[in-house]
């Protein structure tokens, strides 16, 4: 018969909680949320803060277009109804990781600010950091190595947000990065000062 060995970890119910998950960790679960146009710079920051956190320790998940419309929304498109539901989906999901303690961060265009609240309210307020990642749009069409703001602009790809479609500015974002003229390190090192206080567990293994 297998031996079960038992270890001292704080007190909970029949589900393992989300406090149990975070002491073990030794973190504060939270989800990052980046938004700004195609091409601010979001993955790009977001990819350098995970490494920084996995360094500390920490337990991460990053979540992009990418890796979620290639797998859970790979049926959506591009249309308000299916931006909402891809939104929708990714906040769920976000929320299942933070359930599960871990600090999730999420790169996505999100262009209004109807679809950041409706994540917000998904995650949860508290736990929704907003993080605006500022870049013009024509430094963004500059860095775009994927052409998508030049086809965009022929009437190739309808709905593009920036030149289709609006992009509504966070008004109270909980942390402003503007990039043009700085270097990426610098934007990266700036938020870690903001956010990693917000990530660390008072707890002591």
């Amino acid at each position: 018969m297998m031996k079960i060995v038992r270890h001292i970890y704080p007190v909970f119910d029949q589900l393992v909680s989300r406090d149990s998950k975070e002491w073990l960790l030794q973190q504060r679960a939270r989800v990052i949320w980046f938004t700004g146009l195609s091409g601010s710079g979001k993955t790009t920051i977001a990819r350098d803060v995970e490494k920084v956190l996995y360094e500390m320790g920490h337990m991460t998940m990053l979540l992009d277009g990418d890796n979620v419309r290639a797998g859970i929304n790979n049926n959506l498109g591009f249309s308000p109804d299916d931006r909402c539901e891809n939104i929708r989906r990714i906040a769920e999901a976000a929320k299942l990781f933070l359930d599960c303690g871990i600090i999730t961060l999420c790169c996505f265009v999100s262009p209004t600010e109807e679809l950041r609240q409706l994540a917000a309210e998904i995650i949860g307020p508290k736990d929704f950091i907003e993080v605006y990642v500022n870049t013009s749009i024509e430094e963004c069409e500059r860095r775009d190595v994927k052409g998508l703001y030049a086809k965009a602009r022929k009437g190739e790809i309808p709905d593009f947000t920036g030149i289709s479609a609006p992009f509504e500015p966070p008004a109270n974002p909980a942390f402003e990065i503007k990039t043009e003229g700085r270097s990426e390190e610098e934007c990266v090192q700036e938020l870690l000062k903001f956010l990693v206080p917000l990530l660390q567990h008072e707890g002591v293994l």
